[in-house]
């Protein structure tokens, strides 16, 4: 299923598949020649009319864990289908198309524009029709609510992400009942991806409604899609239609979300109890598209994996070490292990912030980052951590240079294979890795989220908006790691992706993004390895779905066609 970040990180545990690159023979799943990166607004989704599709039918997706925090603006709330699924039952302003560029979505919104330049002032027209399932209006409370818990200044709020709200400086009503007025009180250029999706002010209006009022559940919808039923037993969410849905009624009777892990999708597919999987390893692609039912589609999708350094604890507080693991990981090695079995082009990702195939890509890396074992032992020694000789770990105020890498039990057989790699090339400088496999349930809310780990590979998804990657890299405040699970980052950093974030002219936001990037890749935040290709398989009958690259799905277009 796509994992749509309608807010900032998603979560998947494949972390070592592959990269910028994708094209694959569908025959008998022999590697071909390798083929370059797909165009960043390429899409492959079986385009069909509505006309075309039959009323009714189920379709069923995998995913990687239960869902335990429906509000995607808390630090708890950043698991990917999660978020996911609170974009198919809360109001989406804003619909992004192939090349990533949003779009008012009429059902919520009827124009939404920049009325006034200086200051900066924003204007929605709400649809009139647009009703919470409480059968509350949305109004400008609703924003208002949400720029109350989202701009920073209350820290009782657990905001996974402040940007851009954190620059308003007024959320009122406009000239009617249906109008909003927001005004900033310094530019933000990516201002379409705020309040997206909203939610509705009665449920967030105070810290512990938003902390704690959306957990196992959603108590108030307002989209085509409502919950049906969660079965915490059967490890299955339903999504059903809503009678009270203004807009084009949806094809499908139902969307069911099922709980399963990374290795058996596959399998899951082939027995046809779930009607899409990733088809990217090498192993389960050959057996896919041997499938007669089905359909590889592909797309150029904004989808990075990397390895976390946690820089919050233990020797990995020390920039020296960490500079370190950077010079003993060998990037190119990591993706030759797996691309050798792929029929597409791998390439490693130098940018923390632009994908190979995206307009501002340019390679930032560092000093430390040419894969230099030497180099890294002398950095190490600088450190104070004193080799104990070939095969032991280093030591240091009589302890031992050891690091756990955290993996979810729930991840598949390339996850694991990458932390081996990583295991063999940190014990030949003297670090010892010692691999940590946790329930798939637990990887986010209780390591990934606390930052209870040394070193943990997830992926950053869906970032049209690279103004969304900034609580990736900002400073924590306190408890509140935002998305910085890894904790590092500095007041330079923050200023310029800042500065990026206010500058209304395209070029310069690049240029000062890709300056943030070279502070970042000198820290040691983390170890960029790939983009990931999007490669699905799904059922041929199954129309306006599969790889949408940089695109929002609907899921009322989504439907099977008519035999």
């Amino acid at each position: 299923m796509r994992r749509t970040t309608v807010v900032a990180i998603a979560a998947a545990l494949s972390a070592t598949l592959a990269v910028a690159g994708c094209s694959s023979s569908d025959g008998g799943g022999t590697a071909a020649k390798k083929q370059a990166a797909p165009q960043v607004d390429s899409e492959n989704i079986n385009a069909h009319p509505l006309s075309d599709l039959k009323q009714g039918g189920s379709l069923r997706f995998a995913i990687d864990q239960w869902i335990t925090q429906y509000n995607v603006n808390q630090v708890d709330g950043q698991q990917g289908d999660g978020a996911s699924i609170a974009g198919a039952i809360l109001p989406d302003l804003f619909d992004a198309d192939a090349k990533g560029i949003g779009h008012p979505n009429p059902n919520f919104v009827v124009s939404a524009k920049v009325t006034s330049t200086s200051p900066q002032v924003v204007t929605y027209e709400l649809n009139p029709k647009a009703k919470w399932s409480d059968g509350k209006p949305l109004s400008w409370k609703d924003f208002h609510a949400q720029w109350t818990a989202l701009n920073g200044r209350d820290k009782a709020y657990e905001a996974a992400d402040t940007t851009g709200y954190d620059q308003i400086s007024k959320v009122e009503q406009g000239s009617g009942a249906h109008s909003v007025k927001i005004t900033f009180g310094t530019p933000y250029a990516d201002w379409q991806r705020l309040f997206d999706p909203l939610y509705p002010a009665a449920y967030i209006d105070t810290p512990k409604k938003f902390n704690t009022g959306w957990l196992q559940k959603a108590p108030v919808t307002g989209a085509a899609f409502k919950v049906g039923s969660y079965d915490r037993t059967g490890q299955t969410i339903t999504l059903v239609p809503d009678p009270k849905w203004w807009g084009t009624k949806p094809k499908l009777s139902s969307l069911v979300f099922r709980v399963l892990d990374l290795s058996a999708q596959t399998d899951a597919y082939l027995n046809k109890e779930v009607d899409e999987t990733p088809a990217l390893l090498p192993e389960d692609y050959k057996r896919l598209v041997k499938d007669p039912d089905t359909a590889i589609r592909r797309g150029a999708r904004w989808d990075e994996v990397h390895i976390t350094l946690n820089g919050g604890r233990g020797p990995l507080k020390d920039v020296r070490v960490r500079n370190a693991l950077q010079e003993a990981t060998d990037r190119k090695g990591i993706n030759a292990s797996f691309a050798k079995d792929l029929s597409f082009e791998l390439k490693p990702l130098d940018n923390h912030f632009f994908m190979p195939n995206q307009q501002g890509y340019q390679d930032n890396t560092s000093e430390f980052d040419k894969f230099d074992p030497e180099k890294a032992k002398k950095l190490l020694d600088a450190a104070g951590w004193k080799s104990a000789g070939e095969g032991k770990p280093r030591t240091k105020d009589g302890k031992k240079l050891t690091l756990d890498y955290v993996l979810s039990a729930g991840g598949n057989s390339a996850s694991t294979d990458q932390a081996e790699l990583v295991q063999q090339m940190y014990a030949a400088v003297g670090v010892r890795v010692e691999i940590k496999k946790v329930p798939a349930n637990d990887y986010f809310t209780k390591f990934v989220n606390t930052g209870n780990f040394d070193l943990a590979s997830f992926r950053n998804v869906d970032e049209a908006y690279t103004s969304k990657l900034y609580p990736v890299f900002q400073e924590p405040q306190g408890k509140n790691l935002f998305q910085n699970f890894g904790s590092i980052g500095s007041p330079k950093i923050d200023a310029l992706m800042k500065k990026a974030g206010e500058a209304t002219d395209h070029a310069q936001a690049v240029k000062l993004y890709n300056e943030a990037d070279v502070e970042i890749w000198k820290l040691g935040h983390s170890i960029e390895l790939y983009q990931r290709p999007e490669i699905s398989a799904v059922r041929k009958g199954l129309a306006n779905y599969g790889a949408f690259g940089l695109a929002d799905e609907d899921y009322t277009k989504v439907g099977w066609l008519k035999k």
